[in-house]
């Protein structure tokens, strides 16, 4: 005969069944047949809250079961928190929805008959509520209520939470033998919440995992770094059922600037830097996390942001002894607080996702040597081998252009020259934004696109044409600015790559103003190509859409500069 292994799951829900039936058997012992009677409708009870896993409909079935079970009208269970004084969830059966509306806020345990079975788990049986000197009384719209029968639920010895059940239908008041039977219910209920717990748990883990994996292959897929970052906060939001998440990393003038955004409102807070002097930044980049109940509130929360919400967890990006940056997961107002589980699980998550972002910028920058080494010799061979047999075709004809006693022919031969000299002098300017590295990168932004149109001059095989309107270094911010380079670099990547064009045109202007009044910059690249083929890939469009969106503006396309429309026009404007 094989000895029941203490840690084995099975071998614990077992056991914790036989011990269930024995208390029954126990209670049920020396009662009257009346009782007795009820045997099979608590059995059947039994095995119906023992049906399923999920947790939240693990409560609400056994808040049904022992309503139809001792007769009554309404039953409730309060899941105390982990603090024990309190009640961080409440599951209700009999009230409908329309009530619930009217009555607001759930009761939170701290006060009344509901606080007392928190500080004392013991059954209590009352005839009459509203004459009990503990209770708070109703609030408004609550459905009137008289009778009263309470009961602890225990999950492995531990208090979960407590089973109420009000007014008795007929007028009768709750009896001996309803008492005995919920009892027996909430000792088959403590086991099933048990196992709805664990498997809630197993689920929520594997959630996470998941998450992990997500991010981890965005980051290391070798796509654009903001699009990674913008999953991270997506997932974070997403796997902490929360209001937003947000992934901060360090400003430049100190502090930490929000550079990826997942919520309702993106680009209002997209950009916003948490100073140097806020308590929170410092303790981040010490490494350690922070956890708020309620940031609206909290002193150490000093910007207008956590105005908006409640709960918050605010993990470092730590790996290898360096803080990256900062994760947040803040929730609404009034939401229920993060525990313990979840706490764990969000700082295993922002360690995987900072392990990843430091890998991703390894090979980021494995990448970017390899382009500069290879940019490198480009430049070289355009300098040595092209310019130079240029420069010698030029005093060809230059020669032949002395020797010709044809006016015609003189005239051809030195316009030929002429751009011969051009080409000479555009494909030095190439050579030296090939030979600039990031660091080099001029501040204004004019500089900045001309600079991204000459590195394109080299792929496409001529410079595309460009035009600014209005004072663009002024006017145009840092953040809108920076997202323009980039939508400019991925129109004229998409341009390369797709549009067989013969001729580019830029546009950058910075008086426009947007569907909603405001002042805004808008970026144009039109082309005469062969324009976008139905069906074909759309990734490069939807990155300019969602890089406009963040800020507030939008991205779209239409005809292109050729005959009768042809080729493409990539329209993308957002807020100055």
């Amino acid at each position: 005969m094989s000895v029941p292994d203490p840690k084995d799951p099975q071998d614990t829900k077992d056991r914790d069944a036989l011990e269930a039936a024995t208390l029954a058997t126990r209670s049920l012992q020396g009662l009257s047949t009346e009782l007795t009677a009820r045997v099979p409708q608590l059995l059947e009870a039994m095995r119906s809250v023992g049906t399923g896993l999920e947790l939240h409909s693990t409560l609400d079935r056994i808040c049904e079961t022992a309503a139809e079970l001792a007769d009554a009208r309404y039953a409730a269970i309060g899941v105390v928190d982990e603090t024990g004084t309190g009640l961080s969830d409440f599951v209700t059966y009999g009230v409908t929805c329309e009530e619930a509306a009217a009555i607001g806020r759930r009761p939170d345990g701290h006060r009344g008959l509901l606080g007392r079975l928190i500080d004392h788990p013991e059954p209590l049986r009352l005839g009459d509520l509203s004459a009990d000197p503990r209770s708070a009384g109703f609030p408004a719209h609550h459905p009137p209520m008289r009778t009263f029968l309470g009961v602890p639920i225990r999950v492995q010895g531990e208090v979960f939470g407590n089973l109420y059940l009000t007014e008795k239908r007929g007028g009768a008041e709750f009896n001996d033998y309803d008492l005995h039977m919920v009892r027996v219910l909430a000792t088959e209920a403590g086991i099933a919440i048990g196992n709805a717990r664990l498997y809630e748990a197993a689920r929520q883990r594997e959630r996470w995992i998941d998450g992990s994996v997500a991010v981890t292959t965005a980051l290391l897929s070798g796509g654009d770094a903001d699009d990674a970052l913008e999953v991270v906060a997506e997932q974070a939001r997403h796997l902490a059922d929360s209001a937003a998440g947000i992934v901060l990393l360090p400003a430049e003038e100190g502090g930490l600037e929000i550079v990826a955004v997942s919520s309702d409102e993106p680009g209002s807070v997209l950009g916003v830097v948490i100073p140097p002097e806020s308590p929170v930044v410092a303790t981040l980049l010490d490494g350690e996390a922070v956890f708020v109940d309620d940031a609206a509130t909290d002193p150490r929360m000093i910007t207008k942001l956590a105005e908006r919400y409640g709960p918050s967890m605010m993990l470092p990006l730590h790996s290898g002894g360096r803080v990256l940056g900062a994760l947040a997961t803040p929730r609404a107002r009034g939401d229920r607080p993060f525990t313990e589980a979840e706490r764990t699980l969000a700082t295993q998550f922002a360690s995987q996702a900072a392990l990843a972002l430091m890998m991703a910028e390894a090979q980021r920058d494995r990448e970017r040597l390899a382009v500069y080494e290879d940019r490198d010799r480009i430049a070289r061979d355009l300098h040595d081998l092209v310019i130079q047999r240029l420069f010698a075709t030029g005093m060809m004809l230059e020669g032949a252009q002395r020797k010709s006693v044809v006016p015609e022919v003189q005239l051809g031969v030195g316009k030929a020259v002429d751009e011969l000299d051009v080409t000479i002098q555009e494909i030095r300017t190439a050579i030296f934004a090939l030979q600039q590295g990031p660091a080099e990168a001029p501040s204004g932004l004019r500089t900045r696109v001309l600079r991204e149109i000459n590195m394109a001059a080299v792929p496409l095989g001529f410079k595309p044409a460009h035009r600014f309107v209005g004072p663009v270094d002024v006017l145009v911010g840092e953040l809108t600015g920076k997202n323009l380079i980039a939508a400019l670099r991925e129109a004229l990547s998409n341009a390369f790559r797709h549009a067989e064009a013969s001729r580019i045109e830029v546009v950058v202007d910075a008086t426009v103003q947007l569907p909603d009044g405001s002042q805004g910059v808008r970026l144009t690249v039109a082309d005469d190509g062969v324009g976008i083929p139905e069906g074909g890939r759309r990734s490069g469009l939807r990155n300019l859409g969602r890089r406009a969106e963040a800020l507030g503006g939008s991205s779209t396309y239409g005809p292109g500069t050729g005959e009768d429309g042809g080729g493409t026009a990539v329209v993308w404007e957002a807020p100055l």
